[in-house]
């Protein structure tokens, strides 16, 4: 998945797609795609730590 954002990006993003699923904002006819979107959103989170985290530690073992 290449997305063009930051960690923040994408997690404030998502954090709007929740609140607009929660607020019952979203149409029906845009559920679909706005669910895809968080699932990404969701995903290039988790890669980001992920990668993140493995960056830390291999710093921490150098040192």
């Amino acid at each position: 998945m290449e997305l063009k954002l930051t960690y923040e990006e994408a997690l404030a993003e998502l954090q709007g797609i929740v609140k607009k699923l929660e607020n019952k904002e979203v149409k029906i006819d845009e559920l679909a795609n706005t669910v895809a979107r968080a699932n990404q959103l969701v995903e290039y989170c988790q890669t980001k730590l992920q990668q993140t985290e493995a960056e830390i530690q291999k710093i921490v073992k150098k040192g």
